[in-house]
């Protein structure tokens, strides 16, 4: 793989004898914030973000795998999403932490490549579980006579499976793609992790095949999933209109709420992130906006489960001796 240099008169000689074997330096990642007093409360503030994170999704899939009653595919997904959550943000924040601890802003060519990796693999993940979580809804819904024998352990446990499938294989391909692009010695990122469209960005040479791989893959993990999520709805909603009693509808929508409530939160700030990364200001804005889809979606996921959950509060409450709102 050639690389390309930024020239300057005194170092041209030495750099091109010494870079075509070790390939590519150094990547910077720019951060939320150049400004040096507002690197602590940035620290302090994800940190707390990132611990709540793990905390509330571990407790969630305690509360899960403990309780007998919550051994349900509805729950047995949901615990799912939380372990995919948790991975998801530890794919960036720890990194963006270390960095402003060490008051550096490297991160190796390696790195760049398996946090790019990690972060569509486990983003992905989470995107399928969704889905998956929605045809559970689907079935204890519109088909709740047969949801035991439909949605059987084998069929959860392949559902999971595949997904996580798809999403390793989709994560590969953009990860390939990008080991042949050609990049300076120097490539500065204006982000806080290596955000693939920032990256194939930097490059300096030809990029349509990635632009193709990633659209690719914005349809296959953007758009499937989100018409697998429209059509249950769209049967769910016809289902419920039908029962006659209010009491009834209630009943069946409140199942609903938890899961529609995130897929909105994820599909929104996703959508926010790349509206505004495509509008052509500043790509800091665009580092802000994906905080919300890397950082706030993660965190929320077990609140907006446990408030509205009897089970789940019930089994919290059991684990933590603490009662739960």
């Amino acid at each position: 793989m050639e690389t390309f240099i930024l020239e300057t008169p005194t170092s041209h000689h030495h750099h091109m004898e010494g870079d075509n074997d070790t390939g590519i330096s150094e990547f910077l990642l720019l951060g939320l914030s150049e400004e040096p007093e507002l690197q602590n409360i940035i620290f302090g503030l994800f940190l707390c973000m990132y611990l709540i994170t793990v905390l509330g999704n571990l407790l969630i899939i305690l509360a899960v795998s403990s309780d007998s009653h919550l051994h349900t595919p509805m729950y047995f997904f949901l615990a799912s999403l939380s372990f995919a959550d948790i991975c998801f943000t530890s794919t960036t924040i720890p990194k963006m932490l270390w960095n402003i601890q060490t008051q550096s802003q490297v991160i190796t060519y390696a790195g760049c490549l398996t946090q790019m990796y990690f972060f569509i693999l486990f983003g992905g993940w989470d995107d399928f579980l969704l889905t998956v979580m929605a045809y559970d809804r689907f079935v204890a819904i519109c088909h709740p006579l047969h949801y035991t024998v439909i949605m059987n352990p084998r069929l959860c446990g392949l559902l999971v499976l595949v997904s996580w499938v798809i999403s390793v294989l989709n994560s590969l391909l953009q990860s390939l793609t990008v080991l042949r692009l050609s990049f300076r010695t120097k490539v500065e990122i204006p982000h806080f992790f290596c955000e693939f469209n920032q990256v194939v960005g930097q490059a300096c040479s030809d990029t349509f095949l990635n632009d193709m791989v990633m659209y690719f893959g914005i349809v296959l993990l953007g758009g499937s999933p989100l018409a697998g999520i429209l059509y249950s709805y769209s049967k769910i909603v016809s289902s419920i209109r039908r029962i006659s009693s209010a009491q009834g509808k209630y009943k069946a929508f409140s199942t609903c709420a938890s899961h529609l409530s995130v897929v909105s939160l994820f599909y929104c700030t996703i959508l926010g992130v790349y509206l505004s990364s495509a509008a052509p200001q500043s790509s800091h804005s665009s580092a802000v906006a994906s905080v919300m889809y890397t950082v706030v979606t993660p965190i929320l996921n077990p609140f907006i489960y446990s408030l509205r959950n009897r089970d789940i509060k019930r089994a919290l409450k059991r684990i933590t001796g603490v009662p739960v709102m």
